[in-house]
């Protein structure tokens, strides 16, 4: 480790929650590759995390995780400090159309909860991995949603532990994007559903389930759609047009059942998962001449 990480690691406050230096980050991803951090922290809850971030140094990276579906560490790790929000950032408490969502909470537990209040239009939840962090700030969707439609506001801490509050609208989220700042932390979301048919929020919840055991890779170690749809276009057409479908690099490899999902077979290392994903690009714009952006979140360094 380099002397200066060394120093500010020395300096940092107690907490409640842990804090461990060296921490291996790929049990904390899908794809379960990746190196250590210098630092993971898990926060005891709000307070905890404040206090953590009013005493992190302005010059020290920071980096917050949720449940890692949609992130790619690589096998160099990543420098500074990591903080993983888990199940104390996770609540859910409903009152009339509107539900409060602690960004550790899982998209899919949102789904449930508003079937169980009787609330529509968050079905499409169900079919995102990941919690609500995330998915506030990358504005995720599926199904012809996404939380820009949902949204009444988004609150959090800044870098320096400050808490602030922002309605939807003051995001400015767009597809795949928001205006939030790298080191803006999402902490919590406020949701709007729309009262509806029980019955009927449940069989949609029981298709969208059964769209992704038919057409998506389960129970494997990927990451989720792994580029986002260019504009018109749908990735994993253009990825099967380029010839990619099956594509192995080492022990990733691109699904067969869906070739915008990649996979860890087992063995695979970061850098193979990602370069295989640049071959991925590279096959579909030599073919199409369209660019694929990566929708998913690459972090760290190579060894």
């Amino acid at each position: 480790m380099r002397e200066s990480v060394l120093d500010w690691r020395d300096t940092l406050p107690e907490l409640r929650g842990s804090v461990r230096r060296d921490a291996p980050l790929a049990p904390c991803t899908w794809f379960h590759v990746g190196g250590l951090a210098d630092v993971l922290v898990r926060p005891a809850d709000e307070e905890d995390l404040a206090t953590f971030l009013a005493a992190l140094p302005a010059d020290v990276p920071l980096t917050v995780i949720g449940a890692g579906s949609n992130l790619l560490v690589r096998d160099g790790g990543v420098r500074g400090a990591v903080v993983r929000l888990g199940p104390a950032f996770a609540s859910l408490t409903t009152e009339g159309d509107r539900i409060q969502v602690g960004a550790g909470a899982l998209d899919g537990a949102v789904a449930r909860q508003a079937e169980a209040a009787g609330l529509g239009g968050l079905e499409f939840l169900s079919g995102i991995p990941g919690t609500i962090g995330g998915a506030v700030r990358m504005n995720a969707g599926a199904f012809g949603r996404s939380l820009a439609d949902v949204l009444v506001e988004a609150s959090g801490l800044d870098r320096t532990g400050q808490p602030w509050r922002r309605d939807g609208a003051a995001l400015g989220l767009s597809y795949r994007r928001s205006k939030l700042a790298a080191d803006d932390i999402v902490l919590g979301a406020i949701l709007r559903g729309q009262p509806g048919d029980p019955a009927a929020i449940a069989a949609e919840q029981e298709r969208i389930r059964a769209y992704r055991e038919t057409h998506q890779p389960q129970r494997v170690r990927t990451g989720g759609s792994t580029f986002a749809n260019p504009p018109g276009e749908s990735a994993w057409r253009l990825i099967d047009a380029a010839g990619c479908r099956g594509l192995t690099r080492g022990g990733a490899r691109v699904s067969e059942k869906h070739c915008n999902f990649l996979i860890n077979l087992g063995e695979a290392t970061a850098a193979e998962i990602e370069d295989l994903g640049e071959e991925v690009r590279r096959r579909v714009r030599d073919h199409s001449g369209i660019e694929l952006e990566w929708e998913i979140r690459r972090i760290g360094e190579r060894p």
